[in-house]
């Protein structure tokens, strides 16, 4: 039998996000309230002000660019409040939001434009080279609008955000004419890319209702515990991200807790930020939390204001929730999700941030989930496999791919997540590892994202990774590791050495680092903290050719 989830549950309005933010009865904050403050302008903006804006981007989008139902705005850019105006906007006159990982380069950029059919790219104007690049090498034919004003060359000539916003006030009926077809259950609001682990990335379609019912999931568990006089978010998470774009820029617009943004994440603009800000709650990664619990830097910085962070993106493990509490005196606790299920379907009770630590919470209102056997079967309970998932913020599928879609997607609604996990007789959900990732060394299952957590406790380890590489000599996967130095730290092929030994002294014999471990500069990451693990790979390849596996 299905799990169900053991939060009471939620009513869901059939309402589009515009509808559902901005002309909700009974919100609490006034319109002058502030909810958004850009970090590196330093620039505050009101509920109020937000709403205005975001109703003259839409505005210029329906008489200037003359925007019909469905059509795609891309926005490639780092973190920055106007990307909120540029969203809602869109949104409010039923367009479709498509944000871009603001590092991606020419063709990466055109894939996703080609891919989603975007008529109108908003850009910053430090990336305006690599749009005009990609115009020009791949013939793409849209118009740009770019987010700040600019002075340089390149920038001569494109119109910026402010000087095509149109001043006219937009009235009730006019704002219910542009609304009036939109089915939330049906109609998209967001093309986000997910990154994926093989081949190229894949269109997520997430609709209205989708994202309308994880915002009220989300808050019935954050909700409670965070106060729109009292409290304040920092978000460094990228807005590019579902991560970041519902759990950070939505949830604030509609708890009203005010939100810092930051364009990036930096460990001492971070710490600076929290302490002038007084901020009370943060969105992270757990290789944000390493740096929390390792570099030296943290001590010049009060960072008492914090009365929670919530991880996400990557698995907790023990010893990095112990050692950030025993710094700083800090508790965290963990969430799970994916872009697929716009994007958090667990969460843990603030009561229960280490009761016990490691798990991802509960499963939220509204939601059902299975967890299957290779064999296909249901597993019983306590016992790890598979999860799927069920429930109001599962996504449409997969945009212009319908082989993905049916291999990822039940025919009674399940979404098959490739992560493994098991869910206790607390009702507490444990996620254990990626199905796809798992390293299989002689018929045993190995999960590097234990062995990952092992490691990051060594003192010596700033960071590490692991995966399997396949041994001719032993005809199977083995595990390897890499790892970064601690600050001050020498990473040579004595510690190397050190750390296999010290590492199976304590995991199984099939667990052990038979491929060795390897010292890196950086371990390759998304913005949001995942592994990348096909970067990683190839990264392994160029430093397993020169190094011979350890015999163990």
């Amino acid at each position: 039998m299905p799990f169900q989830s053991l939060l009471p549950p939620i009513d869901i309005p059939d309402a589009d996000i515009w509808e559902f933010l901005f002309e909700r009865p009974g919100r609490a904050f006034p319109d002058h309230h502030i909810i958004l403050t850009d970090s590196l302008t330093k620039a505050q903006h009101t509920f109020g002000e937000i709403r205005t804006d975001a109703l003259q981007f839409a505005k210029t989008l329906k008489s200037r660019y003359g925007w019909n139902k469905g059509d795609v705005l891309a926005i490639y850019s780092p973190n920055c409040a106007a990307m909120s105006v540029l969203i809602w906007g869109c949104l409010a006159v039923g367009g479709v939001v498509s944000t871009i990982n603001p590092s991606y380069n020419a063709e990466e950029l055109t894939f996703q434009i080609q891919d989603t059919r975007a008529r109108l790219i908003a850009v910053y104007p430090e990336l305006v080279n690599t749009v005009r690049e990609a115009i020009r090498e791949f013939k793409l034919d849209m118009e740009i609008l770019l987010l700040d004003q600019a002075t340089s060359k390149e920038c001569a000539n494109i119109p910026t955000l402010s000087s095509v916003l149109d001043n006219a006030v937009v009235s009730k009926e006019e704002r219910s004419t542009w609304r009036k077809s939109i089915v939330p259950s049906q109609d998209l609001a967001f093309l986000i890319y997910s990154s994926g682990t093989t081949g190229r990335p894949k269109g997520v379609m997430l609709t209205h209702r989708n994202i309308v019912a994880n915002i009220l999931q989300i808050s019935s568990v954050e909700g409670p515990n965070l106060s729109w006089e009292a409290d304040k978010v920092l978000g460094f998470l990228p807005l590019y991200h579902i991560y970041g774009l519902t759990c950070l820029l939505h949830r604030s617009l509609y708890s009203g807790v005010p939100l810092v943004i930051m364009p990036k994440f930096d460990l001492e603009a971070f710490c600076s930020l929290v302490m002038t800000h007084k901020v009370t709650y943060a969105y992270v990664a757990p290789p944000v939390l390493v740096m929390l619990s390792k570099h030296p830097i943290v001590t010049n910085f009060d960072l008492s204001s914090l009365r929670m962070m919530n991880s996400g993106a990557a698995p907790l493990t023990r010893e990095l929730v112990e050692n950030v509490y025993t710094r700083l005196n800090l508790r965290v606790k963990q969430g799970y999700g994916l872009t697929e299920t716009s994007p958090t379907t667990h969460l843990q009770l603030w009561s229960d941030w280490n009761n016990p630590i490691g798990s991802v919470g509960q499963l939220l209102p509204n939601m059902t989930a299975k967890i299957m056997l290779p064999d296909g079967k249901e597993a019983p309970l306590g016992e790890a496999g598979e999860i799927w998932l069920r429930g109001p913020n599962i996504f449409k599928g997969y945009f212009r791919n319908d082989i993905a879609t049916k291999d990822s997607l039940t025919s009674d609604g399940y979404f098959k997540t490739g992560d493994v996990g098991y869910q206790n007789s607390m009702g507490l959900f444990f996620i254990t590892d990626r199905l796809k990732e798992l390293i299989k060394y002689n018929g045993f299952q190995v999960p590097p994202a234990e062995l990952e957590g092992i490691l990051i406790s060594h003192p010596k380890v700033s960071d590490v990774a692991t995966l399997g590489i396949y041994d001719k000599e032993r005809a199977t996967e083995i595990p390897c590791a890499f790892g970064v130095p601690t600050d001050g730290v020498v990473g040579d092929a004595l510690l190397a050495k050190e750390i296999v030994q010290w590492l199976a002294k304590r995991v199984a014999p099939h667990k052990r680092l038979r491929g060795g471990f390897h010292w890196v500069e950086a371990i390759p990451k998304s913005a949001a903290g995942k592994i990348l693990r096909k970067d990683l790979r190839l990264l392994a390849n160029e430093i397993i050719t020169t190094a011979r596996p350890h015999k163990l």
